[in-house]
């Protein structure tokens, strides 16, 4: 953008320059995963074989519905990172996957707020934990004191006409047995 006349003028260049506002965002929860894990911590536990089924099953349908994401945020806990490498196979456009701590269980929504702003991109997803993939969905709707339960393995699609940071608009959020997974 440079100065003209006395005004703002777009050109080429600065079209490069200017961030992309995130206008879609989905917030999943981990899918099925083990009760525990290798090594007996909550940290390792990994998903189960039919979670991962399920959960690939369900990405699939979500992809074909028209989901598409530009890229994925996961918490670093294994279950996490396991939900999100399986989204992103199933989108058609196969999304980079990035390992956040602000996901890790006790969400911190100041900090991937920040995260996402800085990602230049209009399609994010959030993968994290119950209950605070819940209260995210919850801020991201403008309402942080609602109460949203979200079941494993579950996507919550949210619109945001203003940006991330405004309140969204809960499109909608699939649950595994609602897609037929």
């Amino acid at each position: 953008m440079t100065w003209v006349a006395g005004c703002l003028h777009w050109d080429k260049e600065s079209q490069h320059t200017m961030p992309t506002i995130t206008s879609h965002l989905y917030i999943a929860r981990h899918a099925w995963a083990e009760d525990f894990g290798e090594d007996g911590t909550d940290f390792s536990r990994s998903l189960t074989k039919k979670g991962i089924k399920r959960f690939r099953k369900m990405a699939r349908r979500l992809a074909e519905a028209g989901m598409q994401v530009d890229v994925i945020a996961t918490s670093p806990l294994i279950r996490t990172q396991q939900t999100a490498e399986i989204l992103a196979e199933e989108l058609f456009e196969h999304p980079a996957v990035v390992t956040v701590d602000a996901l890790a269980p006790g969400s911190d929504w100041a900090a991937m707020l920040e995260w996402t702003l800085e990602q230049d991109a209009a399609r994010v997803a959030w993968v994290g934990h119950s209950p605070c993939v819940g209260r995210l969905v919850a801020m991201a709707i403008g309402d942080g004191s609602a109460l949203v339960r979200m079941q494993k393995g579950s996507v919550a699609s949210i619109r945001l006409d203003d940006g991330l940071g405004h309140p969204g608009e809960l499109a909608w959020l699939a649950t595994a047995d609602l897609v037929g997974a």
